[in-house]
């Protein structure tokens, strides 16, 4: 309670407040009595102290001290009891007291400091009842709307309505969890300044308020919504709340406590949906289902239609930290998976959620061409990306797919997704965006380990090591030349500027120096990857 308060009680009549008037709006939680010399290591934040001074009258230093302290500590003020000790506060005690801002209460003869402990430990335990039996009330209030199914939207509705300001409650990236909630103007801005960096709440308040700074200038006070979940709600508050305020603080409180419970109740139930949804999904992709039809009937009771293009992409993270425990592992995969549910909602195009293992998969509806959409499905990646990486310390990458024109054809679409993660993986790419492209052959070659090319390059062109060097590199470069050509001798000529016969006589060289028939498919096909990994091996050097 306020100190401004405390000093109403009739007990206090007579007494005055003879230095900082500044500070009458203290906290008092409890009244303390002591004259014992060392007194200050006895005090707490929020203590009121009286006393006779009796160990002051003779060592004025010492009340300074005790002033400074008693300031340093929090304390709520000091009352001394004048014309028995001390005939007078002493100047320098007063002096020193408006400069702090810290009350100085003169307090008369005729009043008991025993009557005065009392009375007061009395009024302020009956405020505390008081607040007690209204948190308990208001707990029930809200707790009955859970017990009748009215859920979220109705507990905040009845919570504004209590304390007369508007109330939103927010998820952990401050967005408005309410629907109906998601245009308040300065409410817009909060989670771009939390992904810039800015903090709203320190993790041990119990509150915390700020202004924006913006034209209106308005006031929001934060309250956090503890669930099972590392990262918390909020429940927003379009106003300030002053600290002092215990009666709406504990309204809000018991609020928050409620809506914990059923934020729970909704997650277990949101987890149960979410394990069927990825059993149907990881029993498409494998082919478990016998038929089409029963392929097309369970999509269905998940919301997709089969006679629909779908473009499938599929994330997976690198998590930054590699020291957490499993189920910080399984509890950071959860928030990871709401984080990019809340994003693809506002996507103005249907995407759906599932996961397989550690892989997180969109599929979404494609209306119209895909080149019309590609942009924003792109920018809705690279948004889901840095809100991972801001909130989780964590890398995530894509691999996109090119569209199926049916629900049965999304296997397909998610192969395409997976090799394209993988491929951009290989490529040594960070936090990327990778289209499915059909592979060109170098493409192909860079994916298998540099030792494996050399050696195979080094097998295939091994007996042509024992030859001149000079013929070495004619007869590799005529056979190169050859195969490009299609093995077409005359185009090989034109373009060696050789006659035919020489190019027939280099081609016979090659074949008595491999030993086998330069015609046959497998050897050209050999001899035609050789040349290409050659290239590969040069570029790389």
């Amino acid at each position: 309670m306020k100190l401004s308060d405390l000093l109403d009680l009739p007990v206090f009549k007579g007494a005055t407040l003879a230095a900082g008037k500044q500070g009458i709006e203290r906290e008092v939680n409890t009244v303390n009595m002591m004259d014992a010399p060392d007194i200050i290591h006895f005090l707490k934040k929020n203590d009121l102290l009286i006393t006779t001074a009796f160990h002051f009258k003779d060592d004025f230093d010492s009340l300074l001290t005790l002033i400074k302290e008693m300031e340093k500590q929090g304390c709520s003020a000091l009352g001394i009891k004048t014309k028995r000790f001390l005939a007078e506060i002493p100047e320098a005690a007063i002096t020193l007291a408006n400069e702090l801002h810290f009350p100085l209460i003169e307090l008369p003869v005729h009043i008991s400091l025993g009557d005065i402990v009392s009375q007061s430990l009395s009024y302020i335990l009956d405020v505390r009842t008081n607040e007690l039996h209204q948190a308990m009330q208001t707990h029930q209030h809200f707790t009955n709307y859970v017990i009748g199914g009215q859920g979220i939207d109705k507990i905040v509705e009845s919570l504004s309505s209590l304390i007369e300001f508007p109330v939103v409650l927010l998820n952990y990236h401050l967005r408005p969890v309410q629907k109906q909630m998601k245009t308040i103007s300065h409410l817009e801005n909060l989670e771009k300044m939390l992904i810039n960096g800015y903090s709203f709440h320190f993790p041990k308040a119990t509150m915390s308020s700020f202004s924006m700074v913006n034209e209106t200038q308005e006031t929001v006070t934060l309250f956090p919504v503890y669930t099972h979940n590392e990262q918390s709600s909020y429940l927003a508050v379009l106003g300030f709340i002053p600290p002092s305020d215990r009666s709406t603080i504990l309204t809000v409180e018991q609020a928050s406590n409620v809506l914990a419970f059923e934020l729970m109740k909704e997650n277990a139930l949101k987890q149960h949906s979410r394990r069927i949804q990825n059993e149907f999904f990881t029993n498409f992709i494998n082919g478990r289902f016998s038929t089409n039809e029963e392929v097309i009937s369970r999509g269905r009771e998940f919301g997709l239609e089969n006679e629909q293009r779908y473009i499938c992409a599929v994330g997976d993270i690198i998590d930054e930290e590699k020291t957490i425990s499993f189920m910080q592992s399984q509890s950071v995969n959860e928030l990871i998976y709401e984080t990019i549910e809340s994003e693809i909602q506002s996507f103005h195009q249907t995407v759906h959620l599932f996961t397989i293992d550690q892989s997180y998969i969109l599929l979404m509806e494609l209306e119209g061409a895909w080149k019309q959409i590609e942009h924003s499905f792109l920018s809705l990646l690279t948004k889901i990306q840095a809100k991972i990486h801001t909130h989780f310390r964590a890398i995530l990458s894509f691999g996109i797919s090119n569209y199926s024109e049916q629900l049965k054809q999304v296997p397909i679409s998610y192969k395409e997704a997976k090799d394209a993660l993988y491929y951009g993986n290989m490529l040594g790419k960070k936090q990327f965006i990778e289209i499915y492209q059909p592979k060109e052959v170098p493409e192909i070659l860079r994916m298998v380990p540099y030792d494996q090319l050399k050696k195979f390059y080094t097998d295939t062109f091994q007996a042509f090591a024992n030859e001149p060097k000079k013929d070495h590199q004619d007869l590799l470069h005529t056979l190169s030349v050859y195969l490009e050509t299609h093995c077409q001798i005359s185009e090989t000529a034109k373009r060696l500027y050789v006659h035919r016969n020489t190019v027939i006589y280099r081609l016979e060289k090659c074949e008595e120096i491999i030993g086998r028939s330069i015609k046959e498919p497998d050897e050209t096909l050999r001899l035609r990857i050789a040349f290409r990994i050659k290239a590969l091996l040069q570029g790389n050097n």
